[in-house]
C-alpha cells in the first residue's frame, strides 16, 4: 500500500525544516491526500491498459476486458485470450504485447510482485524487464502500491515543473538535474513528489491523477 496520511505529514514536515519554500507552499495548499494503490499483477496491468489515454477511456476499456476476457486479476487469463480477443477489448497489438508480457513475467515466476527487491534500484530493474513499462511507470507502481518512501519519480513532468517553480528556476529543471537537488531530501522524496502533484493540481484547479 502507498504512503498514509500520517506518513506524508511526518514526511512533508520534516522537508519543510530544512527547505522554507516547502513550508511556504504547504502553508498554502494544505497536505496531500494519500495516492494508494492495491499491490501486485492488476495495478501493473491497468498502468499498461491506461498508457496514453484518459482515465475514462482506461476504465471504459478495462470493463471491455473484463466482459470479453474474464477476471483480470489473475495474470493466466491474458495469457489465455487470443489476439483477437483483446483487439476486440480495445487494446492496441503493442499494449497487447505488453499486457502478455507482464503476464508472462508474472505466471513464469521471473516477477515475484509480493516479494521484490527491497533496494529500490533493484526492484525497477526487476519492474522494467516487463515490457511497456518504464522506469516512471516502475517508479509510480513501487510509491502508490508499496509506498516506498524514498522513490523519486524524477522524469515527471509535473514533479520537475513544481519543484522548479517552487525553487525558483527561470526553466524546468531536467530529470538530471533534478535528481542532483533531491539528493538532500532523502530519505523523503516520495512525498515529496505526492506533494508535487497536489501543488500541481491546486495550480491547475483539479487534482493531479498519475495512474
Amino acid at each position: 500500500m502507498g504512503l498514509s496520511a500520517e506518513q506524508l505529514r511526518t514526511a512533508l514536515d520534516a522537508l519543510s525544516a530544512g527547505e522554507p519554500v516547502f513550508a511556504e507552499a504547504l502553508a498554502r495548499v494544505g497536505y496531500p491526500e494519500p495516492r494508494i494503490r492495491d499491490r501486485g499483477y492488476e495495478t501493473l496491468l491497468r498502468t499498461i491498459v491506461g498508457q496514453q489515454i484518459s482515465v475514462k477511456a482506461a476504465q471504459a476499456v478495462w470493463s471491455k476486458m473484463e466482459t470479453v476476457v474474464g477476471d483480470l486479476t489473475d495474470p493466466a487469463t491474458i495469457a489465455a485470450a487470443s489476439d483477437e480477443q483483446l483487439r476486440e477489448a480495445g487494446l492496441s497489438r503493442q499494449k497487447a504485447g505488453y499486457a502478455r508480457s507482464l503476464s508472462d513475467e508474472v505466471t513464469s515466476g521471473r516477477l515475484d510482485l509480493a516479494h521484490l527487491p527491497e533496494d529500490d534500484e533493484e526492484a525497477i530493474k526487476a519492474l522494467v524487464r516487463i515490457k511497456g513499462i518504464g522506469r516512471w511507470s516502475a517508479e509510480i507502481y513501487l510509491l502508490f502500491a508499496e509506498g516506498r518512501t524514498d522513490v523519486w519519480p524524477a522524469g515527471d513532468l509535473a514533479v520537475q515543473i513544481e519543484i522548479g517553480r517552487l525553487l525558483g528556476h527561470d526553466e524546468r529543471p531536467s530529470e538530471k538535474l533534478l535528481r542532483e537537488l533531491a539528493e538532500g531530501w532523502r530519505p523523503h522524496r516520495g512525498a515529496l513528489a505526492i506533494f508535487a502533484w497536489h501543488h500541481y493540481g491546486a495550480d491547475m484547479g483539479k487534482d493531479m491523477e498519475v495512474i
